[in-house]
């Protein structure tokens, strides 16, 4: 059955192929706004018009592993960007663990001299969350670049973004399947800075006042949701918090809590096919968890949201973050292990967690949820503060409870 494109996506597909077989010019940039179709037409394109073959003769990638699961689940196999173009080293390095010098092996990461000659063209989708200085990493192995993103979202954390800034087209047109979505509606308003009044929009949608979303309709629909977002880190953490205490959770993380990573640790893979690696910004399910109490040291089975499986190992991780940092003094970033003799062989690095049931738009970005409540505090973030709150409204896939 043929692909029903909209005037846009033909559009864009003809300069993409013209692009890529005419062109001396090494990138090509796709803007789109959120639901007008930029996944279905990367697919298309590449796949169809180009005749090109995912993890053959094109690449596709993207920041994070699980953005990189949203391309995997539409039929595109993907990895991240780091996989592609970053080789680790490992290097040995002399550090001090409870007062002794123990010998690790610590990565390294450079960008690698090349990558397969087969691909002729590498993708990358949300390319808006990348900075410049690693995209220049990228043009550096002379392949053709086609970048894709919504610049209408927030800039990258990191550095700045000057490649989303001049796209080369701009997909406007929302695709059928999307038209008269409520969230797509919501998302329009908050990308053109325009007052999104209070009210249901369709089934799926409620704009609430804070002071009307008290008591029972909060509790039920915190519980409910599969992700809670909001902008200032107090709000965070007493949301945190909050639901922990409805589910029954004691201090320390439990066996069904939900928890994201904030730090990177690109020694730890969380899959059996070592595609993805623990790193700021995976969300998953603790289980079993264990504690020393002795050293503040965890160790926990995960379960990463985008994955079937749990980790293949137990997850060291630092119990100092959910007591206040009581425990931080007595270590660094590493803990000793010991062989089975009891006898010292290196030392782990220690992962870090924070609750996950509510988390920052920032951390949210490149992911898509299907019940989302956005605490709006756009507000916070001055000139980005349209870019925020459209940013937020767009991980809702189907559900989405906005409380202003």
């Amino acid at each position: 059955m043929a692909l029903d494109l909209t005037a846009g996506q033909i559009t864009a597909d003809k300069l993409i192929e013209d692009w890529f077989l005419h062109s001396t010019r090494q990138t090509f940039v796709l803007a789109g706004y959120a639901g007008t179709g930029k996944t279905t037409l990367l697919k298309h394109t590449v796949c169809e018009t180009l005749g090109l073959v995912p993890e053959e003769s094109a690449a596709f990638v993207t920041p994070t592993g699980k953005a990189a699961t949203v391309l995997i689940r539409s039929g595109i196999a993907a990895t991240t960007l780091h996989k592609l173009i970053y080789q680790s080293i490992a290097e040995e390095q002399e550090i001090e663990v409870n007062g002794k010098k123990i010998t690790v092996e610590k990565l390294n990461f450079k960008r690698r001299e090349s990558i397969d000659k087969s691909i002729k063209l590498i993708v990358l989708d949300e390319a808006s969350m990348v900075s410049d200085e690693v995209l220049y990493d990228l043009t550096e192995f002379g392949v053709k670049l086609l970048l894709c993103g919504d610049n209408a979202q927030l800039p990258p954390v990191e550095g700045f973004n000057g490649f989303m800034t001049a796209p080369d087209y701009t997909l406007t047109t929302i695709v059928r399947q999307q038209s008269g979505n409520p969230v797509l509606k919501l998302s329009e308003m908050a990308r053109e800075n325009k007052y999104i009044p209070f009210g249901k929009y369709g089934d799926s949608v409620s704009v609430i006042s804070k002071r009307i979303f008290q008591g029972e309709i909060r509790k039920r629909s915190l519980i409910r949701a599969d992700q809670i977002i909001c902008g200032i880190n107090k709000t965070r953490v007493q949301i945190n918090d909050e639901i922990r205490s409805l589910l029954g959770f004691s201090e320390l993380p439990q066996s069904g809590d939900k928890l994201i990573c904030t730090q990177n640790n690109w020694e730890t893979f969380i899959d059996t096919q070592m595609r993805f690696n623990m790193v700021n910004g995976i969300i998953g399910e603790a289980f079993k968890p264990f504690y020393d109490f002795k050293t503040g040291v965890g160790f926990m089975m995960f379960k990463p949201d985008f994955l079937e499986d749990f980790c293949a190992e137990a997850i060291p991780f630092d119990i100092g973050i959910f007591t206040d940092g009581y425990y931080r003094y007595k270590r660094g970033d590493y803990f000793e292990k010991f062989d089975d003799k009891g006898e010292p062989c290196g030392a782990f690095t220690l992962n870090r967690f924070e609750y996950g049931y509510c988390i920052s738009c920032h951390k949210a970005q490149g992911s898509e949820f299907d019940n989302v409540v956005v605490f709006d505090e756009s507000y916070a973030f001055k000139e980005d503060k349209s870019r925020w709150l459209y940013t937020a409204i767009t991980r809702a896939k189907k559900k989405l409870i906005l409380v202003r």
